[in-house]
């Protein structure tokens, strides 16, 4: 068989028309095949729990129902899309699909086994796709008779609602392959983006940090879950990380982390966390357990109104966008300051202390290296439009009157002071500059490129930005700053900085 687009049979004109398989009728696989049929495939769905496929395309229904109801699609449509369903009793029943998509157990052998019998099945210019996140494309084809038709093509959940999809090559998939599937997928109304078999892919693997650096304060005690999400959310975040590992489940989130950590041998930057695993073998499995980090679905926290306190002088310290983010911020609220564009530091000067923004070292270090008594560190404000409360932590010098000046600025605009513990990096700074390590890291080993690294982080986990547009943002100089004070803290490869970020820096 040759390589050209029009070698299988989803890449050809007749495509919309074409069978598409899809073995395993759990949530995911029905989304795929809920997808796939709105798109106009005749759709087979296998499970070999008996009336699992029935089931699931029964509650596909339901789903349809709900659209006709909120008007978002026409009855004599959904009933289109409920004619092109089927449940299939056998992978025999599978034999004239153009594409079948496996959605079954998360384990190796199990996928190879299915893979294998799929290969001897189907025609020569049909492709199979694995939903895996986090599987190897390339050990999975292993004793595949034609592995060069075999791709990643990994969805997120809610699958009808989540636009990105992965398309990930092992090492021996055709090039073609993998085209027929971004095609197939914008087709289905998804972005696709293209990633190289790697541990975690792009999306689990770039999104670690986001989890571990809260789950490494926490063992630190440097602050609760509610301030540490209550931090991030305020970064533009949807989710705080503790209360997105509850609706995830901590045991899933726990085992890719694990995954991800064995499968790059024992790199401590994916290092699974000794807080989630009591929680797991607590049985405090988030949501689905009823208890987690929080019993149930934690309550929306308000708005914080402004607080209209005499917080006396202040000055604007140093140059930057954080700083002139603090400065639109003052102006909004109504507070006088005065510029110190000159200074050697970044942020806010009141009458006897110093509002740092954190380059990633503790309020105590700085107040030592800079005889400076009176100092705490704060927070990226990162968020352009919406600071919900923004993290603080102070130096052990500072009295009691100053702490309480610092937190009514805070509240003067509009935010609550989170008062962590003196920790390199506070919050949303620590986890922004991993995120953005990670992200360098995945491109700089041609995991992906830096435009899907933005993509697939947005689409995928509904980030504010993409690493990539963080570094824009931020500049290469803060990002290593940070990394490099996380670095002398903890004296851990955790924290090494990228190669691409260094190359960054220097140019």
């Amino acid at each position: 068989m040759t390589e050209s687009k029009g070698s299988w049979r989803v890449a050809t004109a007749e495509a919309e028309h074409a069978t598409v398989a899809v073995i395993g009728a759990g949530v995911m696989g029905a989304g795929i095949a809920q997808v796939a049929a709105q798109a106009g495939h005749p759709v087979q769905l296998m499970d070999l729990r008996e009336g699992a496929a029935a089931a699931a395309i029964a509650q596909i229904g339901k789903a349809l129902d709900g659209l006709v109801t909120k008007g978002r699609m026409e009855a004599a449509e959904r009933e289109a899309v409920m004619g092109r369903l089927a449940p299939a009793a056998a992978t025999a029943e599978l034999k004239d699909a153009a594409l079948v998509i496996e959605v079954i157990v998360e384990k190796l052998e199990p996928k190879q086994a299915l893979l294998r019998e799929l290969d001897a099945l189907l025609p020569p210019d049909a492709l199979i796709a694995s939903n895996t996140s986090s599987i190897s494309i390339t050990a999975l084809a292993n004793g595949m008779t034609t592995p060069r038709r075999l791709v990643g093509m990994h969805f997120f959940n809610p699958v009808p609602l989540m636009k990105l999809v992965e398309v990930v090559c092992g090492a021996e998939t055709a090039p073609s392959a993998a085209s027929a599937v971004e095609q197939l997928s914008r087709r289905w109304g998804k972005t696709p983006v293209r990633a190289k078999s790697t541990p975690g892919f792009i999306v689990n693997r770039i999104a670690r940090p986001y989890y571990a650096e809260t789950l490494a304060l926490l063992q630190e005690q440097a602050g609760s879950h509610a301030q540490l999400d209550r931090a991030l959310r305020s970064a533009g975040f949807r989710m705080g990380p503790c209360e997105l590992m509850d609706l995830i489940g901590h045991d899933t989130n726990y085992l890719v982390t694990q995954s991800v950590f064995e499968a790059n041998f024992g790199d401590k930057r994916y290092q699974p966390s000794l807080v989630q695993k009591a929680l797991v073998d607590g049985g405090r499995l988030g949501r689905k357990s009823g208890k987690g980090f929080y019993n149930g679905i934690p309550a929306v926290t308000p708005p914080v109104a402004p607080v209209d306190e005499d917080v006396g002088a202040v000055t604007l310290a140093g140059q930057g966008v954080l700083v002139e983010r603090l400065g639109d911020w003052m102006m909004t609220r109504g507070v006088a300051f005065e510029r110190d564009p000159a200074a050697d530091w970044q942020g806010v000067a009141m009458e006897g202390l110093q509002l740092h923004l954190t380059l990633g070292r503790c309020a105590a270090q700085l107040a030592h290296e800079r005889h400076q008594p009176g100092l705490a560190v704060i927070d990226w404000p990162l968020s352009p439009d919406r600071i919900d409360g923004l993290a603080i932590a102070f130096a052990p010098r500072v009295d009691a009157e100053s702490r309480a000046r610092a937190e009514a600025l805070l509240r003067h605009f509009g935010w609550e002071p989170l008062v962590l513990r003196d920790v390199p990096g506070l919050a949303v700074a620590r986890t922004i500059a991993m995120l953005v390590n990670e992200g360098a890291d995945a491109v700089w080993q041609g995991v992906c490129d830096e435009a899907g690294a933005d993509t697939a982080m947005k689409l995928g986990v509904n980030y504010p930005a993409g690493p990539f547009e963080w570094l824009a943002l931020l500049g290469a100089t803060r990002v290593v700053d940070v990394l490099d004070g996380l670095f002398d803290a903890y004296r851990s490869e955790r924290y090494r900085v990228s190669p691409l970020l260094r190359q960054r820096l220097w140019a």
